[in-house]
């Protein structure tokens, strides 16, 4: 990477200090072989071919047709795929896997309307018995009607027996109620912690909303998850990747309590999905300087060689570590997390240690922390391959863009981050520093690289929203025409290497996996359009067929189903979709719920009434083009996959 060649060299019966490099014999017979695909292999050249081969975990043959015969025996498999795309298997590069998990268990609130929200808590309240705490998150007040942040009042009325916490989308801010602040032991007096603030309202009181380290005064209130609950949402969060087409996930800051359950579901061959754990600092990278890193257990499934800081919170929150004071708060430049000692000496000790260092910075003076720290320890104690990463680097000055690719950092910059901060990112920052905002082209033009991921469960965890975002810095809503800052894009190669090979080189992994090549693991996904021609509004639709981990399919998308796409996202319906004679058709309240449009019924005629044009039912189903159509939707068909996408 970094503009120097990358050179893979195939060595009979030879093995790396890591991993081992596979060599296979001309006369080696393969288990899978898949033909006439449209084959984007992500290597150098960013070449094409048309059928891969396939032994035991590792790839043997990539090329023509013709080219992968001499591997095809009597017990070979040979499936066809009939032209279908496949594209390397995609590593999510920044997310919270047990997180990720776990909101599966919880309250599901992502961006939903603060209305909603509130029903959502009172239904919980409704159902569970007083002094039971409800959790959820992925509220945004910024795409509310009235982009405030709620009281602790709010949630009184819906939820007043029942402690409630509800974490932003960010996860740097925490929605609460007055009896989780009594829990929590908040009152108008609790000084702000170091890195955290407890807003008030106008009385002085507690608002309710709890940024960064001041949410631990209630979170750590919150009963713990059993270990088999726990154990459970690690699945949850495997299932869901794989159907995305994630073959690897980078768990930005895991305990070692979690490790030690993703080991034992390793142990137990349920999990399969390769994981390149961070460590959190603190007693558990401690407990991990004792034990030294963890490099390709479980056949290169898991690997721990990494330590993960934190500097700063969020924009959104508003606790994002700024160099000058916030344009929409005057006074107030976000939260520090460490002084600049305390922060040397906890990357110092990664570094004695043997790790790589890994920090969460969001703000301008979070990122200058981060860069001058690390280019004093590595010229103190150098080392020539360290790969240390800052994570989203949203805000920075030129002068740091180009700093960090001199010092060889890797930004790891999540792209839907910018199409979802757009509606207030400037407004935090004005028009001057939002110019180092979310700045990919201008990262590139130095010669770094980025790692892309969704930093689910802040965002959803949908590859595919990711690669949108980067080449068209739209939001899912196809909004801002023309995009945010449109010079900032990325190409499709671009965005395609920043979710494969790049990510992997973040992790030290780029020789076994991140494209498709003789002697990589088999790592892919066969997806249902092609994503370097397919339209732009179209790229968020993609929907993977199958996900092959280490040769083994691992997901199959059910196809004898319709599946009805709107921004990227599947719509939900009380009754699935029916497909008659080449038409599909949906149940009309769920369509128009879906669609976020007002209806009416007429019971006499039979007729659902939206923007006072009327629409024939049968059995309250209704024709999906037709109706989508005549609202204004543009409406497309997937065959490969049964879909049908809706696009504003």
């Amino acid at each position: 990477m970094r503009n120097k060649k990358v050179i893979f060299i195939l060595l009979i019966a030879m093995f790396t200090t890591l991993f081992p490099v596979q060599v296979f014999a001309d006369d080696v017979i393969a288990d899978t072989v898949y033909v006439n695909g449209n084959i984007y292999t992500v290597d150098e050249d960013f070449s094409k071919a048309q059928a891969i081969a396939i032994k035991g975990q590792y790839i043997i043959g990539v090329g023509s047709n013709e080219d992968v015969k001499r591997f095809v025996g009597e017990s070979t498999k040979v499936i066809d795929l009939q032209g279908k795309t496949v594209i390397p298997g995609l590593i999510e590069g920044h997310m919270h896997y047990p997180g990720e998990g776990q909101k599966l268990l919880q309250l599901d609130l992502f961006w939903k309307p603060k209305d909603v929200i509130l029903a959502a808590v009172k239904a919980e309240a409704d159902r569970l018995p007083d002094g039971e705490w409800i959790t959820g998150g992925g509220w945004n007040q910024e795409v509310w009607d009235i982009p405030e942040f709620p009281s602790k009042e709010d949630l009184d009325e819906v939820a007043p027996n029942n402690p409630v916490a509800l974490r932003r989308t960010c996860g740097h801010a925490t929605w609460v109620n007055s009896l989780a602040l009594e829990i929590g032991g908040i009152t108008k007096d609790t000084p702000n912690p170091q890195g955290g603030e407890i807003l008030k309202n106008e009385n002085g009181d507690p608002l309710g909303i709890l940024t960064d380290t001041a949410a631990s005064f209630v979170t750590s209130k919150i009963p713990p998850l059993t270990a088999e609950r726990k154990k459970e949402a690690l699945l949850l969060a495997q299932d869901e990747l794989f159907s995305y087409g994630l073959t690897t996930s980078m768990d930005a800051g895991s305990s070692v309590e979690d490790i030690q359950q993703m080991k034992e579901l390793y142990e137990s061959g349920d999990l399969k999905i390769r994981l390149y754990v961070m460590v959190d600092s603190g007693p558990d990278a401690e407990v991990y300087y004792e034990k030294g890193p963890e490099i390709g257990l479980y056949g290169n499934r898991m690997t721990m060689n990494c330590i993960k800081f934190y500097t700063d919170g969020s924009l959104g929150a508003r606790s994002a570590w700024l160099l000058e004071e916030y344009s929409d708060r005057p006074g107030h430049v976000g939260n520090s997390r460490h002084t600049y000692d305390e922060f040397y000496e906890l990357v110092k000790a990664a570094r004695d240690n043997g790790f790589q260092a890994s920090t969460h910075a969001i703000g301008d003076a979070a990122n200058r922390q981060v860069v001058d720290i690390y280019e004093k320890v590595l010229k103190e104690n150098p080392l020539e391959d360290h790969r240390y990463r800052i994570e989203h680097f949203q805000i920075a000055t030129l002068e740091d863009i180009q700093r960090i690719a001199d010092l060889e950092i890797i930004p790891a910059m999540q792209s839907v981050h910018a199409t979802s901060d757009k509606n207030m990112a400037e407004d935090r920052v004005g028009p001057e520093r939002i110019k180092g905002g979310y700045a990919w082209r201008k990262v590139l033009n130095t010669g770094n690289i980025i790692v892309n991921g969704s930093d689910a469960n802040v965002e959803l965890v949908n590859p595919y929203h990711g690669l949108y975002a980067a080449v068209t810095r739209k939001g899912r809503d196809g909004e801002p025409e023309g995009g945010w800052y449109p010079e900032e894009c990325m190409t499709r190669e671009e965005a395609l290497r920043s979710f494969t090979i790049w990510a992997a080189y973040g992790q030290f992994e780029e020789d076994i996996k991140g494209s498709i090549e003789v002697g990589k693991l088999a790592d892919f996904v066969v997806i249902d359009r092609d994503y370097m021609t397919c339209p732009d509004s179209e790229i968020m639709n993609i929907l993977p067929l199958a996900t092959i981990v280490g040769g083994e399919v691992v997901y199959e998308k059910d196809n004898s189903k319709v599946t009805v796409m709107f921004e990227g996202m599947p719509m939900g319906f009380d009754s699935a979709p029916i497909l008659e004679n080449g038409r599909t058709y949906v149940l009309a309240k769920n369509l128009f719920n879906n669609l976020g449009l007002e209806y009416t019924y007429n019971e006499d005629s039979n007729k659902y009434i939206v923007n006072e044009m009327e629409f024939d039912a049968k059995d309250d189903y209704v024709p999906l083009r037709l109706v989508a159509e005549t609202l204004g939707y543009k409406v497309n068909w997937n065959q490969n996959s049964m879909s049908v996408s809706i696009l504003r």
